[in-house]
């Protein structure tokens, strides 16, 4: 993003193996700050009913663990053999990762809509007055989480096609040592998976507690709008249809 991959991933030009690691490690965690993933764990995370800092943390942990799996397995043949993905399967997977982030934004205005945030208030608003909820009120807060670790899985597994050659190439393009190589690779994985993790936990802080999670009913309207417009032109941009400055 914006040269800083490229600038990072030139010091790891015929580097020591310890530089190399270091490297891949800053990559894995400047990673989660791209807009695309900022795009996603945003309406991952405020989509959900059970927005609790722990349920935040296992979501993101998944989005993450999907994400490097990807990652890994798109960036391993680069690795190895030099051998990148057809153009056109390129664009059809970044393509996918516009379309998957406008599918969250749009859940996340259609739970907005039917009221979910309104409930959730209501239910908490009840908790801190009487000490309790009842399950028979106007606005029980008896409900499951909307999405499941598996399902963030899912979503991180598509998420990560997006992109994987240009990491590749970022990360490997001047390591001759294949086994290096493959190390770095994997630490990248793993660290952009752990960074999520971290990323969704504040996130889950963030909009389940205090002030702020008071306001979501408000802000909700304006992440999922926000989101939608960046995947519908992420999406036009993978096609060579809008500009593309990612």
């Amino acid at each position: 993003m914006f040269g800083i991959d490229t600038w990072l991933a030139s010091f790891s030009d015929g580097a020591t193996v310890a530089l190399v690691a270091a490297v891949a490690v800053v990559l894995g965690f400047r990673h989660a700050t791209d807009p695309d993933h900022l795009a996603a764990v945003t309406t991952l995370i405020a989509g959900t009913r059970d927005r609790a800092t722990a349920a935040a943390a296992r979501l993101g942990l998944a989005w993450g663990l999907g994400h490097g799996a990807s990652l890994f397995a798109f960036g391993l043949p680069i690795v190895l053999f030099k051998a990148y993905l057809p153009e056109p399967v390129q664009q059809g997977a970044e393509t996918a990762v516009g379309v998957l982030i406008v599918a969250l934004a749009l859940w996340l205005l259609l739970r907005w809509r039917r009221g979910l945030f309104h409930v959730h208030v209501h239910a908490h608003e009840s908790l801190h007055a009487h000490g309790h909820v009842h399950g028979d009120g106007p606005h029980p807060h008896l409900v499951r989480p909307a999405r499941s670790p598996l399902q963030a899985f899912g979503i991180g597994l598509v998420h990560g096609m997006g992109g994987s050659a240009g990491v590749g190439v970022l990360l490997l393009a001047s390591i001759h040592d294949h086994l290096v190589a493959v190390a770095a690779l994997a630490l990248f994985a793993a660290c952009t998976a752990l960074s999520m993790t971290v990323l969704s936990t504040g996130f889950g802080l963030t909009l389940g507690r205090g002030r702020l999670g008071d306001l979501l009913p408000r802000v909700a309207p304006l992440l999922g709008a926000a989101s939608l417009v960046f995947g519908l032109w992420y999406a036009l941009g993978a096609l060579n249809l809008a500009p593309y400055y990612l």
